[in-house]
């Protein structure tokens, strides 16, 4: 059977995307496989339609419970049952019941966390599985920028699932990354495919703004000029919360704020309302976009500076899935840095926070009950994330100290390194696509009429168009109790 017609059958695509039909014949092929390809390229479809073909179950670890949802749904959209998501959304009653009918689902999304159980890994044990698949692999690196300590004991687990073909699958990655999850998943001669982390029809300004005030000006202003749909971005729920309201204020119709601190339903409506067109913008923070399927989003707003490049230009690849012109907009005002580092002493324990931390294990409190550490030294669910990993070793407690100290200390050197790094893009004087693409080892090939703000922009070809100003009368109703009841069940 040709690859193009399993792809009509199941996906109603006529053609692959670049990349897609190289990584599935590699697969096919029982080849170990590391594929790079850019955000809004349909990387679930390289191992979602080789599920279809090759014998027994996949099982995608994936490292956010809302992408794994995300997912399922949009497979179950398609009429496809034999899915599911095993994370700490299910219940105690719900779990049973999965793992009871484990044999019966093809497609098994799973959390690292999830995965390391052991009662959990020897139900997987039993089954024939087809294919590993390691979405967001970058999160197995210590120098990626979404660092996910759970991520490091995938290497292991796949050898005690008996070494199935894997398939590492990653948006942004420099060399050094990539290298570094071949090492760590154990993939010896893999086969890779490495894409551009070029969008072509993205274009890139950065506007420089004397404060807060001045930027929720701008915002205003872009958001009157920019056809929607559009998401703007917030390092802080407060602020993005606050935007929302201001726009809303200002008569700005069909706008949102989302972020991670809502209840789960309530997030669910808003993402399904922007999917169907109901709502025009989303003001978020990162906690919005990963499995966000729009392919029309016209524009993507930074109200603030992210933490590093690849963060970045993964939020930006929300725009222009379709291959339409789109614009990412970055508002950097003096002082924004102040923010990056807030965020690093946030995501990173405190010196007083490990000195307690020594403290109790130097006692022997809490050794048995890992968890009440958590609140002894006072740690946020992140921090407590990245040193649970260091907890849960057999080494003395001292050894155990020492390496949470070098780790926090290297990872706070890291971070500072990369807020450097999207500072100096910032500040350029040069093309910031020629920027971006040096960054990952590239070059640009091509001259493209919209490139940057240093290059030269015309905005005309982001303004609204008068049919798209009266869209939200001519949406079409939709009842969303019943949808967002749906969507629960």
């Amino acid at each position: 059977m040709e690859l193009e017609t399993v792809l009509k059958k199941y996906f109603q695509y006529q053609s692959f995307r670049d990349g897609q039909k190289e990584v599935i014949e590699s697969i096919l092929a029982k080849k170990d496989t590391l594929a790079m390809l850019p955000t809004g390229t349909g990387k679930s479809l390289c191992f979602q339609l080789p599920g279809y073909i090759l014998e027994g179950q996949v099982v995608i670890v994936s490292p956010l419970l809302s992408l794994m949802q995300d997912q399922v749904e949009q497979m179950m959209m398609r009429g496809e049952k034999r899915v599911v998501a095993i994370n700490s959304f299910l219940s105690k009653s719900e779990k049973k019941q999965v793992f009871s009918n484990i044999h019966r689902y093809k497609f098994i999304y799973i959390s690292p966390e999830m995965l390391n159980v052991p009662s959990v890994l020897y139900q997987l044990k039993n089954l024939q599985i087809s294919l590993f698949v390691i979405d967001e692999a970058h999160c197995i690196s210590q120098w990626g920028y979404d660092f996910r300590p759970d991520y490091l004991a995938l290497g292991r687990l796949r050898n005690i699932l008996g070494d199935p073909t894997t398939l590492a699958l990653t948006a942004t990655a420099t060399q050094d990354v990539r290298e570094d999850i071949k090492h760590l998943l154990q993939l010896t001669n893999a086969f890779e495919y490495i894409s551009t982390v070029d969008r072509p029809n993205i274009a890139f300004s950065v506007v420089h703004l004397q404060d807060y005030h001045h930027k929720l000006a701008r915002v205003y202003e872009l958001v009157l000029r920019f056809s929607p749909p559009g998401i703007i971005y917030f390092s802080s729920k407060k602020v993005a919360e606050h935007v929302a309201s201001f726009l809303q204020e200002k008569g700005i119709e069909g706008v949102m704020a989302y972020h991670g601190g809502m209840e789960n339903e309530h997030r669910i409506l808003i993402q399904q309302q922007f999917l169907n067109g109901q709502l025009n913008i989303i003001c978020a923070t990162s906690a919005f976009g990963m499995g966000v399927n729009k392919e029309n989003v016209r524009f993507v707003i930074h109200f603030h500076t992210p933490l590093q490049l690849e963060s970045y230009l993964q939020e930006i690849g929300r725009a222009g899935r379709d291959g339409e012109q789109s614009i990412a907009v970055l508002l950097y005002a003096p002082g924004d840095e102040q923010l990056q580092h807030q965020l690093i002493d946030s995501e990173l324990p405190a010196e007083e926070q490990i000195n307690t931390l020594f403290f109790h294990l130097k006692e022997g409190k809490g050794i048995n009950q890992i968890d009440s550490l958590q609140n002894l030294c006072g740690f946020s669910d992140v921090q407590w994330r990245i040193l649970r990993s260091f907890l849960k070793s057999n080494d003395d407690f001292l050894d155990i100290f020492m390496k949470i100290k070098e780790y926090v200390s290297k990872r706070r050197i890291f971070k500072k390194k990369k807020i450097d790094e999207i500072g100096k893009w910032v500040h350029t004087r040069y093309c910031r696509r020629e920027k971006i693409l040096n960054y990952f080892g590239e070059t640009r090939r091509i001259e493209i009429k919209n490139c940057c703000d240093k290059c030269g922009l015309t905005n005309e070809a982001y303004k609204k168009r008068s049919q798209q100003l009266n869209q939200s009368k001519q949406q079409i109703e939709i009842d969303w109790k019943k949808e967002l009841t749906d969507l629960l069940l």
